[in-house]
Formats: structure tokens, C-alpha cells, sequence
């Protein structure tokens, strides 16, 4: 019998203040199916001879042309349902982070932008509604981790 193992990617919830001083998580617009044209957390394919560490940092550079500081280096939140991604079992590790330089979009995002607090919660409650603003289980991961930088904002540890 031919044994099968999921493969694994890297995503990363990015905070980043823009020049003109608005502060929110980066969200990329998918450019490419799966889910062409839904909001995605940056992220990609874990890549051969890289630590996950390295591969969020080279796909947040890729896909945003940010410079990521990674927060939880030694502890990335595990996504491992087997349903969690329509190209097969795929096990994503979320880091969190800080996004240094300018933002574009690159590689298979169409569009790189900022999203604050009250637009978050707005596409958030959006999907739970309609189920087609996030790709893959994006929305849940952001939900889940919406209150670690909820937290810093609102008691200003930003």
C-alpha cells in the first residue's frame, strides 16, 4: 500500500500600518483558483530545505512584498482538518507578524490591502452570512485569532 502524508503550508496573519497611519491585518485577493477572487491570509506551499519560519517570511514577501517579523517564531497555530482545502489534505501552520516596507500585491495575489478592526469584523460577519468572502477556512482562522490583536489594539500594546 502506498503511503500518503498531507502536505503543508505556511500563512501568516500580517499586522501593518500603512503610510498614510492606517493599522490592520494584510489580506491579499487571490488571483488563482482555488477561490479566485476571495480574501486569503497571505501563504503558500511549504517549500523543500526551508523552515516553516523561512517559507511565511518568503511567502509574505512574495505576496505582499512586506519584510515579516514573525511574533509566535516557535509556536504557529495548526490548521490539520482534512476537509480544510479543496486540492487535498493540506496542513496550514498560521503565523502572527509584523509587516515592514511597502505593500503590493505579487506572485498569485491579484490585490494586497490593509483591512482595520471594524472592516474585519464586517467581512467576518459577511461570510458567516454568505460563506464567500474567505477562501479555504480563512475566516476561521482569522476569528480565532481576531481576539490576540483585538487585544493589543484596544489596550494599547499595538
Amino acid at each position: 500500500m502506498e503511503r500518503r502524508t498531507p502536505l503543508s503550508t505556511t500563512d501568516a496573519i500580517i499586522e501593518y500600518t500603512t503610510a498614510q497611519g492606517k493599522t490592520g491585518i494584510v489580506l491579499i485577493t487571490r488571483g488563482h483558483e482555488p477561490y479566485r477572487g476571495r480574501l486569503a491570509i497571505p501563504g503558500g506551499f511549504h517549500e523543500e530545505g526551508l523552515t516553516l519560519e523561512e517559507n511565511a517570511m518568503k511567502e509574505a514577501r512574495e505576496e505582499t512584498g512586506l519584510q515579516l517579523h514573525i511574533m509566535n517564531p516557535r509556536n504557529p497555530y495548526t490548521y490539520s482538518e482534512a476537509e480544510r482545502d479543496p486540492r487535498g489534505h493540506i496542513v496550514a501552520h498560521v503565523y502572527c507578524g509584523l509587516g515592514m516596507g511597502e505593500l503590493r500585491a505579487g506572485d498569485d495575489a491579484a490585490k494586497a490591502d490593509v483591512y482595520d478592526q471594524a472592516q474585519i469584523r464586517e467581512l467576518l460577519e459577511r461570510h458567516q452570512r454568505t460563506g464567500d468572502v474567505f477562501a479555504f477556512d480563512h475566516a476561521r482562522i482569522l476569528a480565532e485569532n481576531w481576539y490576540r490583536w483585538y487585544f493589543r489594539q484596544d489596550n494599547g500594546y499595538a
